[in-house]
């Protein structure tokens, strides 16, 4: 075990020195732009990202995470000593149903202005 974290402890090392060491190559525009099949480019490639799409998928992931976190809910009830189980859960149902209802008083849910 102390042998595996020393080889990668040393890799890493190796890896993070080798990219200080290495020559910084520097960006120009041509390497920048989109390579449109030899054709000068007709737009840019980059769309523009909407935050509101960011906001809704953060919070996908929250109610997820909430899933995920209470799936095992029913066979730790089995556990000796259930109102534990129960208080915890509650507490988390509780914090994140909070916090969605202060996402959407605050707009963040709003699709259109």
């Amino acid at each position: 075990m102390l042998m595996f974290f020393l080889t990668a402890s040393l890799i890493s090392l190796i890896l993070a020195l080798m990219s200080f060491w290495l020559p910084l190559i520097n960006p120009d525009t041509e390497k920048l732009s989109p390579y449109e099949c030899g054709f000068d480019p007709f737009g840019s490639a980059r769309l523009p990202y909407s935050m509101r799409f960011f906001l809704v998928a953060i919070l996908f992931l929250l109610f997820d995470l909430e899933i995920a976190l209470l799936l095992p809910t029913p066979w730790a009830i089995q556990l000796p000593d259930p109102l534990f189980v129960v208080t915890w859960t509650s507490i988390i149902i509780i914090l994140l149903t909070l916090g969605f209802i202060y996402e959407w008083s605050q707009g963040g849910l709003e699709w259109a202005e």
